[in-house]
């Protein structure tokens, strides 16, 4: 099953094979799932769009001849929206409505299910006829919400938890997805490649978020079950745009070697909030097995997180599939379930971990991305104090210590807090280390990227901070002006280029046809 395979595929672990000969006909005894949490303010309505990411090219397969042949095409990412909606006439999705949009995955012209949907919708069938909460384009509700932005396991649809985001939705959130694919093929790969792609559609998917008019991306967390558990911590090394993490039994947890091998992830650096689910309690001895014993020498993301918020959640009971809905509803699942269980625990006990999962989720959310103290008090309360069923969950709370000195944090930080804090930030990093300073080179890009995507007083306040650390620089006083002036702003254009002029005469000429230009018109 895909979920296994992100958990373990890279070491060749047996784990992966415990369900591989599970079949309908030995379907283990129990209920089919139904999602039993309890459902916010909202109605929820789900829009399912069809886009390309041009940046990038996807293998296809066609037929000519009445043979397969490749070819290839920007990058497909059925995207899945679900959103708070008022209002919602219409019927809602059922389980089939959901398996249904397999047919479009990476085929948006006709109809092409990959081998893994239709081993989904044979695993899910007697489930196919169970009500979900969305309804299909229902009338968005008033305002703008936060976003969520799902990475789904490894190989897996985009609606592999569509429960959990319906969830969210019904509580304020605007929740977006796409499959798990591989960096050019329908399947992932278990490398740093396979986990780029998914980072990067992550970070696409932000930037489709942003087009949204009822989101709000200035409030954002990425959510990741299993593979999506690790790609999600990629993203968010790279994308200062991402504010919390959630973790689904991530593999951010059993692979990292591969975080080690990106070069550019470092967990001991981010100060962004993580909240992590983890399945039972796995000895030493039990992630032994998990691959080539030289990943075990790898730094431990989960203990090397110190500078955010970190909310660990051990789900005693829960086994690694129970973090997804839609495997709950796969009868394969269950087969071999005698198996992999933990204890006494039975397949009812799946769908009461789940309903809490989901609910320290909310919480999470709640209280990073709203600011409701209320979820943060959650937190940090005893599952016993929550309201929790004895023996089901263990939570622990470990506040940040104090943000690292780096450049990465510090754009973190600033992206994070806001650009009007910008200067206090870079104040507290230079008590620590008083030589502190950002190369004038990332300070520009970080700046340009501000204005590229329309953020002109944000960039302002970036270039003021290079200006700080290095204030001699004629260019940094430069490209003060160009942002002053795509801020609108003539009269501190005008003034940035003077004091550029003074810095560098003789490298001046392009500041001074600005200037004049400026200038041109006034009396």
């Amino acid at each position: 099953m895909s979920v296994i395979r992100g958990l373990t595929r890279a070491a060749g672990l047996v784990l992966a094979a415990v369900f591989a000969t599970a079949t309908m006909a030995a379907a283990a005894e129990g209920p089919i799932f139904r999602f039993t949490g309890e459902p916010g303010p909202y109605k929820v309505g789900l829009k399912v769009v069809e886009q390309h990411d041009a940046s990038r090219t996807f293998r296809t397969m066609t037929l000519e001849g009445g043979k397969a042949v490749a070819s290839f095409t920007a990058r497909p990412l059925q995207t899945l929206i679900w959103y708070p909606a008022g209002a919602a006439p219409g019927k809602p999705m059922t389980v089939a409505d959901y398996a249904a949009l397999g047919d479009h995955e990476t085929s948006f012209e006709h109809s092409a299910p990959s081998s893994g949907i239709k081993e989904w919708r044979a695993a899910m069938t007697p489930a196919m006829p169970g009500g979900l909460w969305a309804v299909r384009d229902a009338p968005a509700a008033a305002g703008r919400f936060p976003v969520v932005i799902y990475a789904p396991s490894f190989s897996a649809p985009s609606w592999e938890n569509a429960d959990l985001c319906e969830y969210w939705a019904s509580h304020g959130y605007v929740v977006v997805a796409s499959t798990n694919l591989g960096a050019t093929t329908r399947e992932q790969t278990s490398t740093v490649a396979g986990i780029d792609a998914q980072a990067r559609d992550i970070s696409y998917l932000i930037g489709y978020a942003a087009t949204l008019q009822d989101a709000d991306t200035s409030k954002l967390a990425v959510a990741g079950f299993s593979w999506g558990g690790i790609s999600n911590l990629f993203a968010a090394a790279r994308d200062p745009r991402i504010k919390a993490l959630v973790a689904l039994d991530g593999s951010m947890r059993y692979f990292p070697n591969l975080v080690v091998q990106a070069g550019d992830v470092h967990p001991d650096q981010m100060t962004i909030p993580l909240i992590y689910f983890s399945q039972g309690d796995w000895t030493i001895e039990d992630l032994v097995h998990i691959g080539p014993p030289t990943q075990l020498t790898s730094p431990n993301v989960l203990n090397a997180w110190t500078h955010g918020d970190l909310t660990l959640v051990r789900m005693h009971g829960m086994i690694h599939v129970e973090y997804s809905s839609m495997y709950q509803r796969r009868e394969d699942v269950w087969a071999s379930y005698a198996k992999q269980r933990k204890e006494d625990f039975e397949r009812e006990d799946g769908i009461t971990g789940y309903a809490w999962m989901a609910r320290y989720t909310e919480a999470f959310l709640d209280g990073y991305l709203k600011g409701d103290p209320a979820g943060l008090g959650f937190l940090k309360k005893t599952a016993k104090e929550n309201g929790v069923p004895p023996h089901f969950i263990t939570p622990s709370f470990r506040a940040a210590k104090g943000a690292p000195v780096s450049f990465a944090s510090l754009r973190e930080q600033v992206s994070r807090e806001g650009f009007d804090h910008a200067e206090m930030i870079y104040a507290a990093m230079l008590k620590q280390t008083p030589d502190f300073k950002v190369e004038e080179v990332d300070v520009a890009d970080w700046a340009d990227t501000l204005l590229a995507i329309g953020r002109p007083l944000d960039a302002v306040a970036v270039i003021k901070l290079g200006i700080r650390m290095h204030p001699d620089s004629g260019d940094a006083y430069a490209f003060l002006g160009d942002a002053y002036r795509a801020a609108g702003d003539k009269a501190s254009a005008a003034t940035a280029y003077k004091t550029a002029i003074e810095k560098d005469p003789e490298g001046s000429d392009d500041v001074k046809r600005k200037l004049a230009e400026l200038t041109a018109h006034q009396p």
